[in-house]
């Protein structure tokens, strides 16, 4: 799959989490952008409009759950996949994101390469 023309949005407020998380998709050729906090990632998205968001569900002030719902409401990004991470992973917890709207929940830390096969399985649909 060309990731070139993709640009994922990372909203991520612990730096370790974001720096592994743009690291594995740039060295798949995934350009990405990093957001540290809900809000910052809101911003963000009235001056872009990105292939897709990665959220983290447990960020301060505005939390993961905020962050897919401004998406959500926006009708330049509602399309946009969104895909939420949180170290707090638990089935129950993946239920309730993915009734919630998120294409996908992933739990902390990521195993690059299941990841990024997840990721192109859901653009491909």
């Amino acid at each position: 799959m060309d990731t070139s023309n993709w640009q994922v949005v990372v909203v991520e407020d612990e730096a370790d989490s974001m720096e592994l998380v743009c690291g594995v998709l740039e060295h798949y050729g995934i350009t990405s952008v990093g957001a540290e906090t809900g809000e910052d990632a809101v911003e963000l998205l009235n001056r872009l409009t990105p292939t897709m968001l990665i959220i983290d569900l447990a960020l301060p002030q505005l939390d993961g759950w905020g962050v897919l719902q401004a998406v959500k409401s926006n009708p330049l990004t509602q399309d946009v996949p969104c895909v939420a991470i949180t170290a707090y992973y638990t089935p129950i917890l993946a239920s309730r994101a993915l009734k919630a709207g998120f294409d996908a929940c992933f739990p902390k830390p990521l195993n690059s390469r299941t990841f990024i096969a997840d990721l192109y399985r859901i653009m491909e649909s």
